[in-house]
């Protein structure tokens, strides 16, 4: 996989396609299809194997030229062939990437046209083609990135799949450097073409993860012990694909039932709908300066009264912790819309400070703006950020492969997050306190929900305004005095462990919640 071409190929290495033949449960004899064969890897570990029944394409004519059953045509216009397995490694490419010619043949495709739009990916209609052509009780081994498994343009992708078979194994590699240059989330998963799939569950290995591993540790793939291993439930149309055993969504299904509006009834009736903290909470992605250290001011010695009143405190990813801060930066930021000439006579020393950057500043994408080399570049969300009050902070990516908590961080109302952060706000319909849902977003419970149902890329969790919306929300009923008390004492907590650190609190608080949702 380190190379790629405009047909988005990214080649296969023999330890990988090894791995996937032995996979196969069909014999020697079985018609296999490999739909994208690239240099043939997967056609050498085959006849390796014995296969002796295998048909290959490739579009690229410079590929797989030594062997002779490689069809140098399109596998999206071919025609409809029966076959017990496919194997392979599909193409990755995002629409928008898509070479004309490619489009234009996706377009006259009757299953693109009928699954698919130009929001899907190049990839979704290999794995359906592919399903398209096996026999019952066929089987799909692919190699391919994860994303596909929860997004929205995949919907109709997964409900055919659901419909169609099932998956038997799922073999998950997170970011896992399988591939040296390629830093994707990857799986290997075996899907079985059948009528029936009811009752069936499926096998999922995780990679046991080293950040150490390199490429020529890959023989490592064949040891079992490479993998922790469990069951999942099959996955249901509809519905988002979770890698969980059936305890575990059971948890994450009790804990989005405690969040049920109660106006909505209950799980099994009609309309049902979730608290979600969007509903409570405003939330927007931190301001761009388009370069840090030209407004970190922390190095300039004295400043001006004037220079003083143009100064914010500002947050970034790495001084988060959970409930606080561990760091805080100064950055120069003007508001107002003034000339150069202004800036470096009312500014004398910020602009001896900032002139040093001012060619690279100038440079800057500045979203056609014209943004002056001493404005931020991008000051976006910047009238929710100027509200009087506290707001909860949590970084934009949250790697979680080391760790079982997030960093949403409570500040005060004089502090700003920078590109890094996201910073979230009570909305005016909102009782529960700031604390509340600070020490709520920290709880476990959300840690689990967002590990499973989160925008994830690897290990690499997105808070980003739609995700961080998305997240079920636990409101108090105010007509309980017990829930009130609850939060009460959640938010004396929270102020006593801000205040003090003390981490006795953290251990009354996570009871408190556990009291809460014990309390349905």
């Amino acid at each position: 996989m380190k190379e790629k071409n405009k047909y988005g190929q990214y080649f296969t290495i023999p330890e990988i396609a090894s791995f996937m033949v032995n996979l196969i449960s069909h014999g020697k004899h079985s018609r296999v299809l490999e739909p994208s064969c690239g240099k043939g890897v997967f056609l050498t570990e085959l006849a390796k194997k014995g296969f002796t029944n295998v048909t290959a394409y490739e579009i690229d004519r410079c590929l797989a030229t030594e062997f002779e059953n490689v069809k140098h045509e399109s596998f999206i216009s071919s025609p409809l062939e029966i076959y017990d397995v496919v194997i392979g490694n599909p193409p990755y490419i995002r629409w928008k990437n898509i070479e004309p010619d490619l489009k234009d043949e996706l377009n006259k495709s009757h299953l693109w046209n009928k699954y698919f739009n130009s929001l899907c990916d190049y990839l979704f209609i290999f794995i359906l083609k592919s399903i398209e052509q096996l026999s019952e009780n066929g089987e799909l081994i692919f190699i391919c990135t994860d994303y596909w498994m929860n997004t929205t343009n995949s919907s109709t992708l997964r409900n055919y799949m659901v419909q169609n078979g099932y998956f038997s194994e799922i073999y998950h590699f997170k970011e896992t450097p399988l591939f040296e240059g390629v830093t994707a989330s990857l799986m290997i998963f075996r899907y079985i073409k059948s009528k029936n799939s009811k009752n069936r569950s499926a096998e999922i290995a995780l990679f046991n993860y080293d950040s150490k591993r390199k490429s020529p540790e890959l023989a490592s793939l064949l040891q079992k012990s490479c993998f922790k291993k469990f069951e999942i439930p099959q996955f249901r149309a509809n519905e988002r694909w979770v890698l969980a055993t059936k305890a575990a969504q059971e948890q994450l299904s009790e804990f989005e039932h405690s969040c049920i509006k109660k106006e909505c009834g209950n799980l099994f009736g009609g309309g049902v709908q979730i608290n979600k903290i969007g509903d409570f909470c405003d939330i927007g992605n931190g301001m761009v300066s388009g370069m840090d250290k030209a407004f970190n001011i922390g190095d300039v010695e004295s400043l001006t009264s004037t220079e003083s009143k143009a100064i914010i405190k500002v947050l970034k990813a790495k001084d988060l912790m959970p409930f606080g801060h561990k760091n805080e930066s100064r950055y120069f930021f003007l508001q107002e819309k003034i000339s150069e000439n202004d800036f470096e006579t009312n500014y004398p020393n910020i602009a001896k400070h900032i002139s040093k950057y001012k060619q690279t500043l100038m440079k800057r994408y500045d979203y056609g703006n014209g943004t002056p080399y001493w404005e931020f570049v991008f000051p976006r969300n910047l009238r929710l950020f100027n509200r009087k009050e506290k707001r909860i902070f949590v970084p934009c990516k949250e790697r979680i492969s080391n760790k079982d908590h997030f960093r949403f961080s409570l500040a005060d109302e004089e502090f700003m997050p920078l590109q890094d952060v996201t910073g979230i706000f009570k909305k005016k319909n909102c009782k529960e306190s700031i604390e509340y849902i600070t020490a709520y977003l920290n709880n476990p419970r959300i840690f689990e929900w967002l590990k499973f149902n989160g925008i994830i890329k690897g290990y690499i969790v997105e808070f980003s305004e739609a995700p961080i919306a998305s997240i079920p929300y636990r409101p108090i009923n105010w007509n309980n005095k017990q829930e009130t008390i609850i939060h009460d004492n959640i938010t004396t907590y929270v102020e006593e462990f801000t205040r003090t650190g003390n981490s006795n609190m953290i251990n009354m608080i996570n009871e408190c919640f556990d009291k809460l949702f014990s309390n349905e």
